[in-house]
Parts: structure tokens; sequence; C-alpha cells
């Protein structure tokens, strides 16, 4: 057989396979074949939604199961030996793979990134594939692993049997992890996007260390109730009768795994440190869940607890590192071993994308000046100065300006689903109240099927901590929308989270991160794909900041020898503290008011007679680059277009060309063309539907579009049909009226011939032999098609 007409899949089986297998690799338990090792980007198109295409590796080799050494991209043998490499030099970056292999089934080009080879790239025959001894031990000297640190390296992962892996970022970090702690770094961050499964990770990561015998006892701290609990009692379930969770008591020391949250284990009180009823060795490895909190703090009493244990490994796990002058999680725990950003989980179709809904009114932007003498609602004389959007909620609260963000929040879920679940986030609790004072008035129906419709979620108020749960179980309906403050910032596992509002003064990138990570989280089940953040305060005018997904950069540089004196907590806007400290109740919240430089509460006028107006009102989209695309959807579909298309003739030609118009439609979709959202906007101008061919032609290149109905018109004029007749000219005519209706991606699919009207004509089979066979009816659709598009 000649091998130049040998498909992909056969170079594959034929050559790559038997070539690996000869070396020594075995097919079950170190060789995986065509790997998907992400979802694919999720594509918001107006109110739906697609999936652009996964990465997928021909092949990836491994030292055990979750070790990954090697990507072989395959081609078949009419490209280059080479062809692949660039492709496959892709994948082992991500996957932070070192030997990579391209084949055309004549041989394979090896690249070394990791610079253990005399040189980069080397052409190898068939039967010089390297053994996996070889390839073990070059990683090894990569990674700075010799002798028993390289036994520890290899730790087995835990397996419930149901096949479940780790994902491949998840399976980086754990790597780099268990290798950090191999060669005995102390102090280890990762970070990792919120949505991303760090407690999974953490979890895999203590497992290996602690089955392998290299840490025995393990504490790990989180910082909210509900964030342990949910640990104990889902991702680290496997640990069983080893694990006990700390609470304010006499400790009990047989266990081996131990949950605390930071209250539980300190306090002001000398007898509140309950952890200093354990020896100062008596842990090895401390584990701290969300440590940019206050583990990053010098004074932190949080902080005592990890240098009372300060022989043990530290691991910090956060979605948000802190750096600010005076704390840093970064000169604590030293540079990331490992990140994985919102961006990436994004990209690989992992976290869900955002579209944003920004709102402007006109007293927040014009601002708004009291009268000479003006009280308030209780009386207060009013300072005399112009109040604009820095001083609502905060010093200012005009009730109409409540009762207008609240109607549009009602009528955003009235018009998409009144039961997504929500979250509102408020300036403090006064506020929080308020705005659910003011939903429950405009949505009496929904309240009055349950009262927990909408419900105020906020740490003084018992009844609605208790709802917390329900409010993230994605089975329980109830509530569906939560006003709060800052009790949902962090520690909220809320998969089915589709609409995010913020309502709220947010000047900490660290704080505005947490709160986006509440909508992040897909939940396919209860089709949770993407969410919308409806933004009142400019709040996401700090996604144009380059901290928001860049790099963690350390700027901690105390004055001299004096010690930094950190807060706590994330600080707001002129220093008010938005959320608790060490000691603090779970949730701390102000409730409002606030204070001067001076000490002295300030004042929160009430106005109730001063009427607010929306003066501005757009839509959106997170854009392939990661950026949010904030000129018009038809500016942006035109850029984007024109990235893929020189001219109209060049787009003609590419149109022509293609077998399916399918395939050009899904890969512009791929790119980021939003086809719903984009023919929403242009066909309710023009009243009809139009083709994906009139769209580009239109958008891109100025030309009149035609409607569906008019391009099939236009070819039943020309008489197209004569030379059809019987069975074969009835399926063209309905293909064509199909057009008309659906569009062309319908009349493509064969499938088509199963349904009406096409079923009462004959049978399928029977219907394709009208055109002579399959192939003949192929060539009749794309005869159909030029005919359609021939103006």
């Amino acid at each position: 057989m000649d091998k130049n007409s040998l498909t992909e899949r056969d170079i594959c089986s034929k050559y790559i396979t038997p070539a690996i297998t000869a070396a020594g690799w075995d097919l079950h338990k170190q060789v995986r074949e065509e790997v998907s090792f992400t979802k694919g980007r999720i594509i918001v198109r107006g109110k739906l939604h697609s999936r652009g295409e996964s990465r997928r590796a021909d092949y990836i080799l491994y030292h055990q199961a979750n070790l990954p050494l090697a990507v072989i991209e395959a081609k078949d043998n009419k490209h280059a030996l080479g062809a692949g490499m660039q492709q496959a030099l892709g994948y082992a970056e991500a996957l932070d793979v070192p030997f990579v292999f391209s084949s055309n089934g004549d041989g394979f080009l090896f690249h070394d990134r990791s610079g253990t080879g005399a040189q980069k790239e080397t052409e190898l025959s068939l039967g010089q594939f390297p053994s996996p001894e070889e390839l073990w031990q070059r990683y090894c000297q990569w990674k700075g692993l010799s002798g028993e640190s390289q036994q520890k390296a290899e730790a087995p992962y835990y397996d419930d049997g149901s096949g479940r892996m780790p994902r491949y970022y998840q399976m980086n970090a754990v790597n780099r992890t268990v290798e950090a702690v191999a060669r005995g770094q102390d102090r280890i961050l990762l970070v990792m996007a919120t949505g991303t499964g760090k407690t999974y990770t953490a979890f895999q990561i203590i497992w290996r260390l602690w089955k392998s015998g290299q840490k025995k006892r393990i504490l790990f701290l989180a910082d909210r109730n509900i964030l342990v609990d949910q640990t104990k009692n889902n991702d680290f379930k496997p640990f069983g009768q080893a694990m006990t969770k700390i609470a304010k008591r006499q400790i009990e020391k047989s266990y081996e795994i131990y949950l605390s949250l930071y209250q539980a284990v300190t306090g002001n009180e000398e007898e509140k440190n309950v952890y200093k009823q354990f020896s100062r060795d008596f842990f090895d490895l401390v584990v701290i869940d969300e440590c940019h909190r206050g583990s990053a703090s010098e004074d932190s009493a949080w902080r005592e607890i990890l240098d009372y244990f300060s022989g043990a490994t530290h691991i910090g796990l956060t979605a948000t590192p802190k750096e600010t002058k005076e704390v840093s999680s970064i000169t604590y725990f030293g540079e990331p071993v490992y990140s994985y950003t919102l961006k990436q989980g994004i990209e690989d179709g992992f976290l869900a994308p955002y579209k944003v809904v920004r709102i402007d009114f006109d007293k927040d932007l014009q601002g708004w000046r009291p009268p000479k003498g003006t009280r308030d609602k209780n009386g207060e004389l009013i300072e005399d100065r112009v109040y604009d959007l820095k001083d609502m909620d905060r010093d200012l609260v005009i009730e109409a300006r409540t009762q207008l963000v609240a109607r549009k929040v009602t009528e955003y879920l009235t018009a998409t689903d009144p039961f997504q679940k929500t979250i509102i986030f408020c300036d403090d609790i006064d506020h929080a109240e308020r705005m659910r004072q003011a939903l429950v008035n405009l949505n009496p129906k929904r309240v009055e099927e349950n009262r927990k419709y909408v419900m105020r979620i906020t740490g003084d108020d018992k009844e609605g901590k208790a709802e917390l749960d329900n409010f993230i179980d994605p089975e329980s309906r109830y509530p569906v929308i939560a006003t709060t403050s800052k009790l949902m910032t962090t520690g909220v596992d809320a998969q089915t989270c589709k609409l995010v509002v913020l309502d709220q003064h947010i000047k900490s990138m660290t704080e505005f991160k947490q709160i986006i990570g509440r909508g992040t989280r897909i939940n396919e089940d209860y089709g949770k794909y993407w969410f919308t953040i409806m933004d009142f305060k400019k709040a996401t005018e700090l996604f144009a900041d380059p901290a928001f997904d860049g790099k963690p950069v350390v700027i901690y540089n105390p004055e001299g020898d004096s010690t930094p004196v950190p807060p706590d907590e994330t600080e707001g806007e002129e220093g008010d503290v938005i959320d608790g400290g060490a000691g603090a109740t779970e949730g701390d919240e102000t409730t409002g008011g606030g204070a001067d430089d001076d000490g002295k509460k300030r004042v929160k006028y009430v106005i109730n007679n001063v009427a607010v107006h929306v003066i501005a009102e757009r839509v959106q989209y997170y854009g392939p680059d990661g950026k949010l695309i904030t000129e018009s959807l038809r500016d942006y579909t035109r850029t984007c277009l024109k990235k893929q298309f020189a001219s109209l003739d060049d787009f003609l030609r590419r149109w022509s060309d293609a077998e399916q118009k399918k395939a050009i439609i899904d890969e512009l979709a791929s790119e980021g063309v939003m086809w719903e959202a984009l023919a929403e906007e242009v066909e309710a101008k023009r009243g009809q539907p139009l083709d994906p061919f009139d769209l580009i032609c239109h958008i891109a290149f100025d030309q009149p579009p035609l409607t569906r109905k008019e391009r099939a018109e236009q070819v039943k004029k020309r008489n197209y049909f004569a030379k059809y007749s019987g069975a074969a000219r009835q399926v063209l005519e309905a293909l064509l009226d199909k057009y008309a209706d659906t569009g062309v991606e319908h009349i493509e699919d064969i499938k088509i011939l199963q349904l009406a009207p096409f079923s009462q004509i004959g049978a399928p089979i029977e219907l394709v032999r009208a055109f002579g066979g399959k192939p003949g009816y192929q060539e009749a659709i794309q005869a159909l098609e030029s005919e359609l598009y021939a103006s």
C-alpha cells in the first residue's frame, strides 16, 4: 500500500504506535491516544452559546498515570516529518511536558525542551524512539530530582476506580508541588483561578505526600466555616477516619488529617489558642486555603499559627495573591510554583465567560447638589457639596436610585429567567436590606409563591446565613436572589449563579477578582455555561487593569527596619474595613455609615424626593483575546471578519470553495463571531432573517443584504429545477423552502431527509437514489448552494 495514501489514523496505527511499543512503552499504562485536554472555549451568542474546539494531542506518554513526559503529534505522509512540531510544542507548553515529537510515519522529529540533550531538535528513525527509562531519567534531570527526591516525586495519585483524572492544569499544579516538596522546598504558593478546583488539587497533593509517608500529620486551614465543611464532606472524603475537624475544645491527637477554620484555632485570649495544645513539631505539612488573607500579614493572629508550626512545609492556595506595600503572599511563600488564570480557564472551556451589562445613572455621573438648607428624610441637614458616584450608598442614599437598580435587575430576570440564581453586592448591610425590600416590592407574585425568593444573606442575619447552603445548592430553587455585602465575596461555591450584580464600590483588585469568581463555575447539568455581570458603579473598569489577569508583582517594601502593620482585610475607599480579620466573626460586614479621618462616625444622608434616570446602558462581551468588547457588536464583528478575509473577493472565493458552508460558519464562531446576537441586531432593523453569507457581506464589506426568502425566490425564478424531475425535484424544492426557513446549515445535513416534508416524499435511501446515489445527492446540494449565492 502506498504510504502517501494513508490517513493520519492509519499512520498512527501502522507506524507510530508500533515504534512506541518497540521502545518499551506500555500501551495500557503509559500511553494515551487522542487526548482532549481542554473542553473548548464557550462562546456566548446573544442568549445562546456554543463551544469552540478542544485541544487534542495525538499521543501523551506518561511515566505513571499522572506524570506526563512526552507529546507526539501525528500527520499523514503527505506532510513533512516536522509538520506537526509547532502544534505539538503548544500542547507541550500547556501540559508542562519536556519532550516533544512530530511524525509523518517515516520517523520522528524530536524537540527537547528540557535542555538535557546535545541539541534542541533531532531527527530519529522509527527504531530510535527513546525508552520510558531514558525519558524518565532526563525528566528527573530537568526537574532537579535525584536519589530519594526522585522516589518521592513518584508518589501515586488517589484513584477511586471511576477513571476520573485531574484536569491537565490540576495535574501540573500537583506535580510541581510534589516535586518542590521532594526537593526540600518548605514554602510553596499555588495560584489558581476561582472555580478551577483548588480544593481537589490540594487533596491530591496531600494524598500523594501522606500515602508516600513524606508527610504524616497535616493541617488544612480555611477562612470560612462553609469551606471547611465542604472540603471535609466532598473532596477530602477519601481520608475517612484519619480526618477530623478542629473545634474550640480539647484536641484529640490521634488523627492524621486536621481541618480547621483560622478563627477556631486563634483568639485574643491565650486559652483560645487551641493550636498551642499541639507541639510545635506536631504537623509536618500546613495547607492554607485563601492564603491572600491573614497569612500574608506579618502581625496577623492567623500568621501566629504559621509561625508556631514554622518547621512544617507550608503550601498556600489562592486565586488572588495579595501584593501591596504592606502585605505580600510572594514574600512569604515565594514565587508561585504554578499559576492558572481566569483567562486560561475561560480559553480552555473550564470556566464560564461573562458578558457585562453596564448601566449609568444621571446622578452618578452628573452629580447632585442639594439646595441650601436641604434636610434629608431623617431631618439631618445635608452638607452643601456635589454628591456623585463615589458617594452613593456611602454618604448619600437616594431611595429612587435603589429602586431603579432593583427595577433594572427585575427587568433583566423577567426577560431571561426569573429563577436564575443572582447575587447583588451592596456597600453595607443597610444597603443590602434596602435592596431586599425594593426587590420584594417589585416581585410580589414571586415572593407570594415563596417568601425566600429574595433573601438578605449577611453576617449579622442568622436566618439569611442559614439560607446560604440552599442558595448554593443547585437543586434548591430558593433563595433565587441574594442581597449581600461581604459574606458572599469568598467561599461561596455558587455553581448555578448566572447573574452577579455590582452595586458596590470596589477598589481592591483582590476583592473584585473574588466577586467575579462567584459566577465563573460551569454546571452543565443545570444549563450554566456563562454568566452576566450587571454593573451600576463602574466596578468593571477594573477588567482593563493589567493586574486583573496578569502575574502578581511583589511591591512589599517595609520602610527601614520598621515592622509593617498590614491590615488583615481588603480595604475599600477611604480605608473602610470591608472584611473581618483575625478574631473577626465569619463574614464581618459594616452596617453602614463608616468613619471620617478624625474618627467620627460619618453621617449617611437619606433622601426620598430626588428622581434618578438611566442615561447609558450597553452590553460588553468577553472577547477571544480575554478582553471585553467595548465597541459595538457590529464594529467588533467587522474587525473579526477582516482578520479572516482580506477582501470581498477573498471571502466569496473561500465561501464558494467550501464543501460545507457550516465549516466556515463554525470556524468564525470559534473566532468570536456571535451569529445569534448579530442576527438579532441586524434583523431587528430589516424585519426578516438573513443568511450568515449576507451578514458577512453586509457587516464586513457594506454590501446590501438579501433575506433568505429573497435568495430562495431568485433561484425559483431562474428555473434551476428544470433539469430534475420526480422525487429529486420535489426534494430540491423542499430543501429550498427549508433554506428560506432555517438556513444553509440545515440543508447540508443529510439527516434532514428523515424529517417532514421529505419523509412524505419517500424513505431517505430512496430519495438519495433519486440523485443516483450519495455522491449525486451531495453534488446537487453544492449546485443548489452555488445557485443560492450566485448573485
